[in-house]
Parts: structure tokens; sequence; C-alpha cells
């Protein structure tokens, strides 16, 4: 993943700075409580507006300037009034977004089918096979009594207890919960009943979602007590296809990188790096085989980045299929919630059982999920942009030459010729918004990471964004949504390396599917989370790479039939990461 991008190709630095840290030079400049600022003239004058007009990018006449000034004293009453209102973290805004443009059929139905290849059952395999086996392996084992949920529960544990300190993965284990869901399971299976292939079935759950008898910190120490609200609606929708909760799992603090309040999470292939983020503690116990599967959640690369470093497969959905409800918002006209697996199809079970509409989450779309492995490779349209293979790396050019030879029709795509990075100030303003309280109170200070990039800074820095500004962003967005419907109307599946394509942030705004997958390894050196080497006197290691693919919304089916196809082509997705215990 250490990557020598094209000077026009967005860095994965880019891509993360932009949206967490937009405004950071701004803020350093105008919002840092530290010096005390000098003393100012009370009230709002004429030079408080000039002095403002550099931070909008704007000039007036010192006659408009003098006109605003009675306007704007007003207005600093309202502001108060409406800081002053009580706005938990679950109250959404009443401006929803919905990727769907009007007049487009998509073709929705209630109907959900998945189907995934058997597994012919073999002789029980030792622990860590076991541990490392997909979900279709576990459900035939546990089907046929070679194992009990329970017993399958334990061993997961155990290597919890004794990997999870090293990899700093899991901020509360519920091993009593775990205990009792995996008996209930096991009781149910014996008396003849089985919920589905997740039935019995141990998961981590990402740190953001509430599940009764643990705190929810969402990695940050201002909220390390929070108490959790109940079960949120992903942890009910799993109980109820059977799967056991293990526990919660770390991630960045508010959603962001993989720093949190009691460490850095690591990538199980390389210890001496953190995971990425900020889904970094469901990604790096996935890789080391301490779950069956995870959830985790991506607002502007929080699944398909620690996917990449820690080498599992992380299903992005289309925005609004799966709820949120439960769970902490970021962005609310952002954040999306999928799995992560170590298969193509373990992600196609996982979001089977979390797919579906929820009154509960504005955001919610009622939309059925269709799978079959038997999907027919050589029917699908594979759109390729040739510019992408420039920034890429060898293994990522590799990946898609597999691709290539699939006997999909490969067909060009191209990115529309729109500015992205406007983009990210959406970003940044609801996330500021989101946690209003931290910067007026000072908590920000608590959060332990304070870098420029970090959100204290950027969350001071919002507070400059024009609200005209952020309603063209939304308008840019409404473009992005146009021309993405065009780009992706030819295609069915697109395959591009993660970043360097250009394709992540866009992709997010407009809600498209994505799925990161293993293709194969590099030798590399300690990285930082924006892929920098952090020693570059370190000895190297070998870490793994994904490539991306994307599909028009609502289509994910056809992309995880295409990527099931290349992943057993490229044949790297089961190797294991070299950890020793103590």
């Amino acid at each position: 993943m250490d990557r020598i991008f094209d000077t026009n190709a967005p860095s994965r630095r880019s891509l993360l700075m932009g949206a967490g840290a937009g405004l950071a030079g701004l803020a350093a400049a105008a919002c840092s409580r530290k010096p005390e600022p000098a003393p100012v003239p009370e009230g709002i004058t004429a030079t408080t507006i000039r002095d403002a007009e550099e931070l909008a990018g704007i000039t007036y006449t010192d006659a408009e300037r003098a006109q605003m000034v009675a306007d704007l004293e007003s207005r600093l009453g309202a502001l108060k009034q409406l800081r002053e209102v009580d706005k938990p973290n679950s109250l959404a805004p009443a401006t929803v977004f919905d990727p769907r443009l009007p007049g487009v059929d998509y073709g929705l139905t209630d109907t959900s089918s998945v189907s995934v290849m058997p597994y012919v059952s073999a002789a029980m395999p030792g622990e860590e096979d076991v541990a490392f086996a997909s979900l279709t392996q576990l459900r035939t084992w546990l089907s046929a009594g070679a194992i009990s949920s329970r017993e399958l529960t334990e061993l997961y544990l155990k290597r919890i207890e004794t990997f999870g300190p090293k990899l700093e993965c899991f901020v509360t284990v519920m091993a009593g919960r775990a205990r009792r869901e995996a008996d209930a399971m096991d009781a149910e299976r014996a008396a003849g009943k089985v919920r589905g292939p997740l039935h019995g079935i141990p998961y981590g759950l990402k740190d953001l979602f509430d599940a009764e008898g643990a705190p929810t910190t969402w990695g940050a120490a201002p909220y390390k007590t929070r108490a959790s609200e109940g079960d949120s609606a992903i942890v009910r929708k799993l109980a109820e296809a059977g799967a056991i909760l293990l526990g919660k799992t770390t991630c960045g603090a508010l959603a962001y990188g993989d720093v949190w309040f009691g460490g850095v999470t690591r990538n199980p292939f390389d210890i001496r790096e953190g995971s990425s983020g900020s889904s970094a503690g469901s990604a790096s116990a996935t890789a080391a085989g301490l779950c069956a599967f995870s959830i985790g959640t991506e607002t502007l690369g929080s699944l398909v980045s620690p996917a990449m470093r820690c080498g599992v497969t992380a299903l992005r959905p289309t925005f609004g299929r799966v709820s949120r409800a439960g769970g902490m918002a970021l962005c609310w006209s952002l954040d999306k919630c999928g799995p992560i697996a170590r298969s193509v199809e373990d992600c196609a079970l996982v979001l089977d059982a979390i797919n579906g509409f929820d009154p509960a989450d504005a955001g919610s779309i009622a939309a059925g999920f269709t799978y079959d492995f038997r999907t027919p490779i050589t029917g699908l349209r594979l759109g390729i942009d040739p510019a992408w293979l420039e920034a890429a790396t060898q293994t990522e050019r590799n990946a898609i030459d597999v691709a290539k030879g699939l006997g999909a029709k490969p067909v060009p795509f191209t990115l529309p010729d729109l500015p992205s990075d406007p983009l990210s100030l959406q970003l940044t303003a609801e996330a500021a918004a989101a946690f209003e309280d931290l910067t007026l109170s000072g908590r920000d200070d608590e959060l332990t990471w304070q870098d420029p990039e970090a959100w204290p800074n950027s969350f001071r820095g919002a507070r400059f964004i024009s609200a005209v500004d952020l309603i063209q962003v939304d308008r840019l967005r409404r473009l992005w949504m146009q021309a993405m419907q065009t780009a992706f109307a030819d295609v069915d599946v697109v395959i591009g390396p993660s970043f360097s394509s250009g394709m992540l942030t866009p992709t997010n705004y407009t809600g498209h599917p994505c799925l990161a997958m293993r293709c194969g390894f590099d030798t590399t050196k300690p990285r930082t989370l924006f892929d920098s080497e952090a020693n570059p006197d370190a000895p190297t290691a070998r870490t793994p790479v994904a490539i991306s693919l994307w599909a028009p919304l609502f289509r994910e089916g056809p992309m995880l039939a295409f990527g099931r196809a290349l992943e057993q082509a490229l044949g790297v997705a089961t190797e294991r990461p070299p950890l020793q215990a103590g």
C-alpha cells in the first residue's frame, strides 16, 4: 500500500485529510484558543466584518459593511437560542439525503434471496483453522454437530484474550452475553429451529453501536462511560439471524483514524503500524481470526481503508440499505454501515441479515437484496479506466489484469469531470454540528488525537464554512449524482485502485456501493495513517493490498458475484497474519 501517486490523482492522505481537516489551516489561524485572543471591541463592527471577509473569500465595501452590522448583531441572538436547544446525536436533520434521482427506475423490490457456493464438509480441522474458517464452513460444521456454538464462542473468546491486547482491537469483551446467546442458539438448534446461515456464529461490533450490557464509547475519551440505550437496530437484526455478539471492537475517536482513547489499533500483518480507520478494531479482529465477521461503518473510507491495511473484505452497501438507528451519527447524509469478513460471500450473507427498511432511520430505504454465486460472469460489463493503471501499484495492476481475464466484457469507464474536493466541506460541517458541544464547551481537548488534521481542529474551523457555500456544495453533490448515473449506465461492475482512482470520495457522496477485497501483498515498512513511512530505517514486512469494485446503486449482487470469481482467481484471500502469542 506504499504508493507513488500521479500528481493529478488524489492520495489517501489528501482524501482522508480533506474530509477530516478541510479547514485545518483556517482553524489553526482563526480558531485556536491558545494563546488568549487580544481584546476586541464589544459587539460587531464594520471592522469585524472586514477582518472576517478573508475567511469567506469575499470583499465588501465600507458602506456595505456598515449596512450589515445591525442584521449580524440580531443574528447572534438567534444563534444563541439555537445553541440552547437540546440536540442529541440521534436527532437527524430535517433535510434527508436520498441517493435516488427523480425519474430513474432502480428496479427495487421487496424480494431478497442469497445463494452461496455450498461447502463440502471435511474432517473437523484444528482450532486455528476453525478460527479462520468462512461462514459457510462454520455453518456446515455447526449443522453437522461437529462443533457447538458455545464451543465456537469459547474458541474466539480465547483468541481475543490471547491476541486482543496486542492488537488493541476490542474495547469491551461481552463474554457473559456471548455465552448466554451461544447456549440459546445451541438449544434452538437441538430443538430443530435454525434461524439461517448466521445461526450460532460469533461476531464483533464496531463501538459506535449500542448493545445492552456494555458502554458505547465512540472511541473517544469524553464518552468513555456513555451507557448504551438498549440494542441498536443492527444488533437486533443480527440477533434475529442467530449471530452471537462477542463484544465491541475499537474505532478511531468519533469515527476517524485508528487512535482511540485506549491506544492505537494494530494491523495483524505488521503490528508496528496502525490498522487504519475508523473501523479499525473490526478489520483487525476479523483479519486475526478473533471473530467470524464484524460490523463496521463508512462515512468516507472507514470500511475501505482498514480493509486495505488489514487484508480483509469489506462491503460498503448502497446508502440507505442498512439501518444506522442506535449508532453514532458523524454525518447523517453520508454514514453507512456494512460487513467486514474474510471472503466475498461472507459479506453477502451478512448483508442479507442486516439489510432492510427501518423507520427509525431517517435515511433508510426499502430495497431487496439478491445474490447468487451462479451469476454468469461472461454476461457482466466490466468498467475500467486505463488512466487509473498509471497511478496503480504493480499488485493492483496484476489484479486488474486477472479481472479482465475472467470473461466479463471490458467497457470504458470515465470518472465525471467535476471537482470532488469541495464535497468534503459537507462532511466537515455535519460532523462539527453533530459534536458542537465538544467545541463550544472546550471538551474537544479531551480527545487523544490533537494534530492539525484531527477532529478538534476541523470542528473549530467548520464554524467558518458559510451556509451559502454549504448549499452550493450540496448542489455540486447533485451534479455528481446525475453525472455518476450516466457514468454507471453502461457498466455492471467497475474495478480500480481504491484511492488513486479518485472514486472513493464521489461514490461515498453519491451513495454507490463498494467492495474492497484483498488482491495480493507488497513489501512495506511501518506506515502512518496516511501511508507515509513511519520509520524509514525499520525492517520491511509482507502486508496485504486491496483492490476495489464499484457498482450502480442497489446492484450489489452482480458486484459480489464478480468479486467471488476474482477472489478465487487471485487465490490470496486465505493467507493468515503471522501472529504469535505472548
